[in-house]
């Protein structure tokens, strides 16, 4: 019930969408997932749409993307599970103009999503902001145990985030380079399909097309729905926050 509540909400959110745009919805969602779940450039989906009729210059699609794939993760984000209270978090390079601009990226130890957010620098005020925006919505779920590596910005934003009552007056923090294997073979599920060569060409443009990434794994990894999760099922879902039939057409 509380499933078919959200779905039929953001299908009434989805009119206005499309309004405008020369290609049928369905395409453009299509192209958009493409290039979030798989490591293909622009041009490689200029080519494959080509194959099936479609003249889509490589251009729009990077359009595409920059509009929707903040709109997916936003839609997505109300499907998350809550985390299990323990928590493990850490920050990994993404390379912007071809400067090393920093992730910060936190997932519970189940691996189930937290939240993330690209910052230009790695220092503490960029570690508070972070962990505002992973704690801020989420006051009655805050978690009682928190992992990080041995950087030296996370005691203060830990310190930080208890002192706006954020985090309970007194969470554990471990410092353990086992408990954070399972971060950091995240990092890699999200980043295989980025840019490997010279990375993102704007911050405005990282910042857009992570939120894609990052979406497109938490659907990947599901969302606790009963039954085989699948990429079929994976289609339905980002069709049903579309207000769409179907992704796949062609």
């Amino acid at each position: 019930m509380i499933l078919n509540t959200i779905v039929e909400k953001l299908r009434r959110a989805s009119k206005e969408d499309f309004k405008g745009r020369q290609f049928e919805a369905w395409l453009i969602v299509q192209a958009v997932t493409w290039y979030l779940r798989y490591p293909l450039s622009y041009r490689d989906l200029e080519e494959m749409f080509a194959e099936r009729g479609f003249a889509v210059d490589h251009s729009t699609i990077n359009r595409w993307v920059l509009t929707y794939a903040p709109l997916i993760e936003k839609r997505l984000r109300r499907f998350r599970k809550p985390h299990c209270g323990s928590i493990r978090i850490d920050e990994t390079y993404v390379k912007v103009r071809g400067q090393w601009r920093y992730l910060y990226r936190a997932i519970d130890k189940h691996g189930n999503a937290v939240d993330f957010l690209l910052t230009a620098k790695r220092d503490a005020d960029a570690a508070k902001r972070f962990f505002r925006k992973m704690l801020k919505d989420e006051p009655l779920l805050s978690p009682t145990s928190v992992g990080t590596d041995g950087a030296a910005p996370f005691p203060t934003a830990i310190r930080s985030a208890v002192e706006d009552r954020l985090l309970p007056l007194d969470p554990v923090h471990h410092v353990t380079k086992h408990l954070q294997q399972g971060i950091e073979s995240d990092h890699f599920r999200v980043k295989k399909a980025m840019p490997r060569i010279g990375g993102f060409r704007s911050f405005n443009t990282a910042r857009r097309t992570i939120k894609g990434f990052e979406a497109m794994l938490w659907l990947k990894k599901g969302f606790g729905f009963a039954g085989e999760w699948t990429v079929h099922s994976q289609n339905d879902l980002l069709a049903q926050i579309f207000g769409l039939q179907k992704v796949n057409k062609a």
